[in-house]
């Protein structure tokens, strides 16, 4: 497998996490913005990549067991956050406050809940004996990068929508949530 497949694959397994990391960027305070964003491009870029490294040792075996459950996993950890966000929006609202950080729990779960897809990833490298050390770096900078950019993004559209950040951003991650669950159950 070429490096510019390699790319493409890192680019489609960035998209929740770019997705998420827009959605948490609209309600950080502007003092944090920066620091938020590398360390959730962090956590998000280890993730993207550790998971196939996983995927690629574990062996097909555990693979299935997880692609059977995956989205489940997915659509219940985004809904969560997302039902969270929405009501911190509404408190946030009372009581005038924007976010200063995100809690270490929250960044762990929505690393996770977006490289899960990642495993089964790292099981098709094994089969397809790709360089896994070019493929896990590539995904997990390509991740990194763009779940940066989402974030200072976000936080420019935030601006614009101040009032409805939280519950946008809420919205957004349960959408995606549902969006996953579908495409597992129906695609």
């Amino acid at each position: 497998m070429d490096f510019i497949t390699i790319l493409f694959i890192g680019i489609g397994l960035a998209m929740d996490a770019s997705a998420v990391s827009l959605a948490k960027g609209m309600s950080l305070d502007k003092d944090q913005v920066k620091k938020c964003a590398f360390i959730l491009a962090l956590a998000f870029g280890f993730f993207q990549a550790l998971m196939p490294a996983i995927g690629y040792y574990a062996g097909s075996h555990f693979a299935e067991y997880i692609q059977s459950i995956d989205h489940w996993i997915a659509f219940i950890l985004l809904s969560l956050i997302g039902i969270n966000m929405i009501r911190e929006g509404k408190e946030e609202k009372e009581n005038e406050v924007k976010i200063h950080s995100i809690p270490f729990k929250d960044i762990l779960l929505l690393a996770i809940a977006t490289s899960i897809d990642a495993l089964a990833v790292g099981v098709s490298f094994a089969f397809l004996k790709v360089n896994l050390f070019l493929a896990i770096t590539t995904i997990g900078i390509t991740t990194f990068i763009l779940s940066f950019v989402c974030v200072l993004f976000g936080k420019k559209l935030g601006c614009l929508f101040e009032k409805y950040a939280e519950y946008l951003g809420g919205i957004i991650l349960i959408l995606l949530g549902i969006r996953i669950l579908i495409e597992h159950l129906f695609f």
